[in-house]
């Protein structure tokens, strides 16, 4: 295949050299910086807008070249609906690396079959449509094919492969535990809102270790990591989400997830200075998939411009910005 855009984009997310080659941990600090002052002021603008949500919401952020984070309910478990995509194109293009696939090479779609009486614990599916790896991943990240996620799910050996690769690349707090055919055909029997299913879930933090190992090239070859970073800047789901929350032009890589009362979206985003900053929403609640995005647009917003803001100007700015 040809990967000139992709090395590309890859280019242009790699503009400022990476700090570290493995996911950043969270540590703690025993004197107040500006770095501190600077997350402390960000954290809690972004939590009085989640405040305003009446579900449960889950946010994180991490400037993955500066240093600095902030989190909302980190480490409670969220729908991750289609977010889990990310994942699963991660495990597949390991198996490419490894040799064992190629992205030219042709796999079937997996369609959900109609069933008749009781339902089985997995939806069952039939082969589809055949079509390049390559165009199933574009097609699972972009348009947030069900079909071509169950495709390549189905490739990889299961869902249950693309757990043992989240274990084996230190992501702990995220899990896949259905076909997509699956997660569509039971949503809604549980709220979001009120109860914690931890079946395909993720915490903030776990979604941000993730994309944080995926930019920083820990989990992926370049190569691969191009592919997925350029695949994920096509995605042309959820435009009032975290693209609504950044000037238009800024180059923002990402993946959105939507099921009944559940809005997420979760990506990369280039800051002007050229550091990226990885971004988690997870937003539950009644109040519909457009009071959600607004919400999720509103606390990009805040992410990003504070920062966007130099710490040599201090924390003023921020403070005016509430």
């Amino acid at each position: 295949m040809k990967f000139r855009t992709a090395r590309f984009v890859a280019a242009l997310f790699t503009a400022v050299p990476a700090l570290v080659a493995t996911v950043p941990q969270v540590q703690s600090r025993d004197a107040i910086t500006l770095l501190d002052q600077r997350d402390q002021i960000i954290q809690q603008q972004v939590a009085a807008i989640a405040a305003e949500g009446r579900g449960r919401i889950g946010v994180a952020a991490m400037d993955l070249d500066g240093g600095g984070q902030i989190f909302v309910n980190a480490d409670m478990p969220f729908p991750m609906a289609s977010t889990a995509k990310i994942a699963v194109a991660a495990t597949f293009l390991e198996q490419v690396e490894k040799g064992n696939y190629r992205l030219d090479q042709q796999f079937p779609m997996m369609l959900r079959v109609r069933e008749a009486g009781a339902f089985s614990p997995e939806a069952p599916l039939r082969a589809g449509s055949v079509m390049t790896a390559q165009s199933l991943m574009e097609l699972m990240i972009t348009r947030s094919s069900n079909e071509a996620t169950d495709g390549l799910i189905k490739v990889v050996g299961g869902f249950e492969n693309v757990n043992r690769w989240l274990t084996r690349n230190g992501i702990a707090g995220q899990r896949l535990d259905h076909t997509m055919a699956t997660l569509v055909r039971d949503d809604g029997k549980v709220d979001p809102a009120k109860v914690i299913d931890t079946r395909t879930s993720s915490t903030p933090r776990a979604m941000i270790a993730l994309l944080a190992a995926i930019d920083r090239g820990g989990v992926l070859s370049p190569e691969s990591r191009a592919v997925l970073l350029d695949t994920m800047t096509r995605t042309s789901t959820g435009k009032t989400r975290i693209r609504a929350g950044v000037p238009e032009g800024t180059l923002v890589a990402h993946k959105t997830g939507t099921l009944w009362g559940v809005t997420d979206d979760v990506g990369i985003v280039r800051l002007p200075d050229g550091r990226h900053l990885a971004v988690t929403f997870f937003v539950t609640g009644p109040e519909g998939h457009a009071a959600h995005a607004k919400l999720i647009a509103r606390m990009m917003r805040t992410i990003y411009d504070g920062y966007s803001t130099p710490l040599g100007n201090g924390t003023q700015d921020l403070v005016r910005r509430r």
